[in-house]
């Protein structure tokens, strides 16, 4: 009988474990595909008006789903390090269990000397028993590991921080780059297109000219060749700006296909200067960046495990002490209390220790190394972005002067022109090259201003407070108006503590 039940027992067992994979539905697909978009810009302040470049830089603090990503691994490193604090506390267990029998559990004895049964049979326990514990166990060993390895994720959440600075600064320095060409592209895409097609039209006309032979083929077929280079040229510089409207969007984390306006500044000759030494930016780069924080973080992390190692060293002492309380009724005392200690220790980990600091000591010079080569390339970076910044600098006055000149030859073109003493295909082509420079006078301001973002990324600042309000998007963008304007000004705080800031010469440029 009970070989029968335990053999049914067994059966319902096995078949309750064997799993089968179930895919999903397309059903199941399609309605998470659907919360996913609902979930998308779900709680996003809507877009009411033109945006300026410090809102999109606040929408996109508050939106953009990389920065979330990176918010969401910050707090999941903060829940790991409550819960590594409570592993430092002992075991405080309670438990309660149930024996039965289906008879009585009992015992005769039998003299060792005579080998005659010498007690008749008898029980001391019942058939059904009740006992009840509850234990406190506490491993002083296991606690000063706990207590290392808390230390250890106390460093990790500050590594998550510095993740998350990095992150914040890439933003910013995207979303600058994208909102310059999108102005761009909305102060010029009305030209652009008008222009696009009264082009087409010349070539057309041009190609009549051609075939009805009225000027020489050659004429004709060059004057087509200019107007097709022009259109070519124009078309790119179209394409380069409509995609940085959508970029930027990304970055917002709008909808792709969402129609927004911008803000579209006035246009200044004004030059914006980075305003330090490249040696005052190389020390501000190797404070703040958040890459070589992080190395320090994981040397913090690594020199914890050498005392953790030592402290495996040691013998483990457990204590322990709890009450008891059984129904069974042959007990003479049905309630009890136990206490006691015990000390183990391993040996081995005496032979292991060598090897555990020989590994330790590798990864730490390997934090090491790694710690120097980011400092290099940090390094680096700040001097090509102080070049490119100065290349860039350069760019914009000569696109600023052929732009001017190009206005100029215009003017004069057009009162040729209603002197009828030019003709219309002078004119196209001029209106043509006019807007060619007027385009590319806003892509050198554009390529300036992500000049002038990427030596500022390089540097590592804050663009905001620790504990910036991320949902309260005017008071983001205020603050980060405020930020700006300070750094324009020259108004860094951290830049008092150093006596050999550079000023800035009459031409405006920096002096070293």
């Amino acid at each position: 009988m009970v070989r029968t039940v335990l053999f049914g027992v067994l059966l319902f067992l096995l078949g309750g474990c064997a799993v089968i994979p179930v895919p999903l539905t397309s059903e199941e697909i399609k309605e998470q595909a659907e919360k996913d978009k609902a979930q998308l810009t779900k709680d996003q302040e809507a877009v009411t008006g033109p945006i300026s470049l410090y809102e999109a830089i606040a929408r996109a603090l508050s939106y953009n789903l990389d920065l979330r990503l990176e918010l969401a691994k910050k707090v999941l490193s903060e829940r790991e390090l409550d819960l590594t604090r409570y592993e430092q506390l002992p075991d405080f267990v309670a438990s309660s269990a149930y024996n039965g029998r289906s008879n009585f559990s009992g015992a005769t004895s039998r003299s060792l000397l005579t080998g005659t049964q010498s007690l008749e049979s008898s029980t001391s326990s019942e058939r059904d028993i009740f006992t009840h514990n509850l234990n406190l166990t506490w491993s002083i060993l296991d606690f000063g590991v706990s207590y290392f390895r808390a230390q250890q994720a106390a460093d990790r959440v500050l590594i998550t921080e510095e993740q998350k600075r990095k992150i914040i600064n890439n933003i910013i320095q995207d979303v600058r780059t994208a909102y310059w060409r999108a102005v761009s592209n909305d102060r010029l895409i009305l030209q652009m297109e008008s222009l696009i097609i009264r082009v087409k039209d010349a070539i057309k006309e041009s190609k009549q000219i051609e075939y009805e032979k009225l000027e020489k083929p050659l004429t004709a077929l060059t004057y087509q060749r200019e107007l097709i280079g022009i259109k070519r040229e124009l078309e790119e510089l179209q394409r380069e700006l409509s995609l940085a409207k959508i970029q930027l969007a990304s970055l917002m984390n709008l909808r792709p296909n969402q129609d927004y306006e911008l803000v579209i500044p006035e246009r200044t000759n004004e030059i914006r200067t980075l305003g330090y030494t490249p040696q005052l930016m190389e020390q501000l780069a190797l404070e703040n960046r958040s890459e070589l924080r992080e190395v320090t973080y994981q040397k913090r992390i690594n020199s914890k495990e050498i005392k953790t190692a030592m402290l495996e060293l040691l013998p483990g002492i457990n204590l322990n002490m709890g009450g008891s309380n059984s129904s069974n009724d042959f007990l003479f005392n049905n309630d009890w209390l136990t206490y006691g200690a015990q000390i183990s220790w391993n040996l081995l980990n005496v032979f292991k220790l060598p090897a555990t600091k020989r590994v330790i000591k590798a990864q730490e010079l390997l934090l090491d190394a790694r710690r120097m080569a980011l400092s290099m390339a940090i390094l680096t970076q700040i001097n090509v972005s102080i070049a490119q910044h100065e290349h860039a600098k350069k760019e914009y006055r000569t696109a600023a002067d052929y732009h001017k000149t190009q206005q100029d030859i215009l003017e004069q073109i057009r009162l040729s022109e209603q002197a009828k003493s030019i003709s219309e295909q002078a004119v196209i082509r001029e209106e043509m090259n006019a807007l060619v420079a007027d385009v590319k006078y806003d892509i050198a301001y554009a390529d300036l201003e992500n000049a002038y973002a990427n030596a500022y990324a390089a540097v590592g600042t804050d663009p905001l407070s620790i504990d910036a309000n991320l949902s309260d998007l005017e008071e983001l963008t205020d603050s980060i108006r405020q930020h700006f304007e300070s750094i324009s000004q020259n108004n860094l705080d951290f830049s008092m503590r150093f006596d050999s800031v550079s000023k800035i010469n009459d031409s405006g440029s920096v002096f070293y």
